[in-house]
């Protein structure tokens, strides 16, 4: 909490609770913090505008508080406004990429994200869980949350088993490059050829329990072949700027499931029903555990996972990143921890993400057309690249390779997260690639044009915070002294997207007063001061770009 809000709350203090509720007045005529006096109408039986009155005559205000107005049913505080730009100012310098992070916090975290099956295609429709999921990382950990990034990785089932039957049945070779992709294509051959013969369906399940059996011939297709998925997907984590901490695979929760599963029916928790094995969930449903033939099920690995994950790792909070699809099944998955007595069930959360649409259709790796992650990737770049050499012709290769992956990057991902997750996305490239409006690539846009005004700067002594008097110089300082609000809300509400309309809201504050304000002048001290403003901008700027995951550029 900034000092001048803590000084608004310990004047109310004396007359309301610590916590009562402040309001950010729309326009700052009106006020910096306002005090809703409608809780102590019903207390004190008294008309709230009388209340107003009341406080404002009472209250006394120390040095961060400038004066308070009674308006209708509020109590307005303004702020001292110069003390409140040279705070600001003064905290950003010193505290620079912590400044809006969060005190150290003893809960630990873990964020499991992306999830790719291995033997599929990594497409544009896995992008928005492993941003997501790599967001919620950034801002848990900058708010002060010791976090792990962990991937759960489906490494086998009935996607693997087509696969590895198409290769034994028809014995088709990988090609030199690409291989992951490669087994993408295969599982969509695979996949159309099943659907259209039954006998194949049946070989597809004989080589599934197999394949569960440890059958050495097709274990080692089946390990050779998840490493080419494997390497892959690294490749791609590596160009996204992706990191995990912790790697999981079905494969080694299928033992421990069952296991689990022998456990509840034991206890009679879970019970059998025409062969198969499922829990009784009332309103929920009935949660299947095991089909009738004993093949473990995506239920039955993740209830051993979450075990692991709470008593091995020692967590405090697990969060899911998966499609909102699967919101019943998580009910189910955390109803049945709670069933079987599993403390930690109340502390599990979903966090639920859409669909990304392109051309109208939903993205899916069982279709024949879909874009692939690396066609995506070499599709923006390139834009990127078009655009830069346009505007450097003098720059050489290696450099507008460079700056044409960041752009890229930031185009990508600033459209995956800056919408609500629980909003579907309509995937536009050319809108994604824009260097105005809002984009990634105008983010960045405008952090290198701080960087080319501070670039033609004399040498600056010590600013004199003081002669910042213009209303639009308090207002970038009132939104940058926000950015720590704005971090805790991401945070605690695991929404991502309120930074990236935060950094919107902050850069076009600051065009404006770019375009109305000149910053080098030809009174020095006030230029001094006014790098100074511009600086702190860049710096909060920089902050919320990277806890999206993107990166900036002195030049674009």
């Amino acid at each position: 909490m900034n000092p001048f809000e803590q000084a608004v709350r310990d004047a109310l203090k004396t007359y309301v609770d610590e916590r009562a509720t402040l309001e950010i007045p729309p326009d700052s005529s009106l006020g910096d913090y306002a005090f809703p006096c409608f809780t102590l109408a019903k207390t004190h039986k008294k008309n709230p505008v009388h209340i107003a009155q009341e406080l404002a005559k009472a209250i006394k205000i120390d040095k961060h508080i400038e004066r308070i107005e009674a308006k209708g049913p509020y109590l307005n505080f303004f702020v001292n406004r110069k003390l409140f730009i040279a705070d600001t100012l003064k905290r950003i310098d010193k505290e620079k990429e912590k400044f809006g992070s969060g005190k150290k916090k003893k809960e630990h975290f873990m964020v499991e994200f992306c999830q790719a099956n291995t033997h599929k295609a990594f497409h544009v429709g896995h992008l928005r869980g492993t941003l997501l999921g790599q967001a919620l990382v950034n801002i848990l950990s900058y708010y002060g949350y010791p976090v792990k990034g962990v991937n759960y990785q489906g490494d086998i089932g009935a996607h693997v088993a087509k696969v590895i039957w198409y290769l034994d049945k028809f014995k088709e070779k990988p090609p030199k490059d690409h291989k992951g992709t490669w087994l993408g294509q295969i599982y969509q051959k695979a996949h159309k050829m099943i659907e259209e013969k039954a006998e194949y369906k049946e070989e597809v399940s004989g080589v599934l329990q197999k394949l569960e059996s440890k059958d050495p011939d097709l274990t080692k297709i089946w390990e050779e072949t998840r490493k080419y998925s494997l390497d892959e997907y690294e490749e791609y984590y590596q160009t996204l700027g992706i990191h995990f901490d912790e790697y999981f695979f079905e494969s080694e929760m299928e033992k421990p499931g069952k296991k689990l599963v022998d456990e509840l029916i034991a206890k009679g928790v879970a019970e059998e029903d025409d062969g198969a094995i499922i829990i009784k969930l009332g309103e929920l449903g009935n949660f299947l555990l095991l089909k009738s033939n004993g093949t473990a099920l995506y239920s039955t690995k993740d209830l051993a996972l979450a075990k692991i994950k709470f008593e091995k790792f020692k967590i405090d909070y697990a969060l899911y990143c998966v499609g909102s699809e699967q919101k019943l099944y998580f009910q189910q998955l955390f109803k049945t921890l709670e069933i079987m007595g599993f403390p930690q069930a109340k502390y599990c959360s979903h966090i639920p993400y859409e669909l990304v649409t392109l051309q109208g259709g939903k993205i899916s790796s069982r279709e024949g057309e879909l874009l692939l992650l690396h066609q995506l990737l070499d599709t923006v770049i390139n834009l990127a690249a078009e655009e830069v050499k346009k505007r450097h012709p003098e720059w050489n290769m290696e450099k507008i390779k460079e700056n044409a992956e960041k752009i890229g990057l930031a185009a990508l991902k600033f459209t995956y997260l800056a919408y609500d997750n629980n909003k579907t996305i309509m995937f536009d490239i050319e809108k994604a690639m824009r260097f105005e409006g809002e984009t990634g690539p105008y983010l960045q846009y405008v952090y290198a044009r701080i960087q080319s005004i501070l670039s033609q700067a004399p040498e600056r002594t010590t600013p004199q915070h003081s002669l910042l008097q213009e209303p639009e110089e308090y207002e970038i300082c009132k939104k940058m002294m926000r950015f720590e609000d704005v971090v805790k809300e991401a945070a605690t509400s695991y929404k991502p997207h309120l930074i990236a309309r935060y950094l919107i809201d902050l850069t076009q504050t600051f065009n404006e007063y770019y375009h109305k304000h000149r910053v080098l002048g030809d009174d020095q001290q006030l230029t001094e001061a006014r790098l100074c403003l511009i600086e702190a901008v860049q710096r909060v700027l920089a902050n919320g770009l990277s806890l999206l995951g993107i990166a900036t550029m002195e030049q674009m």
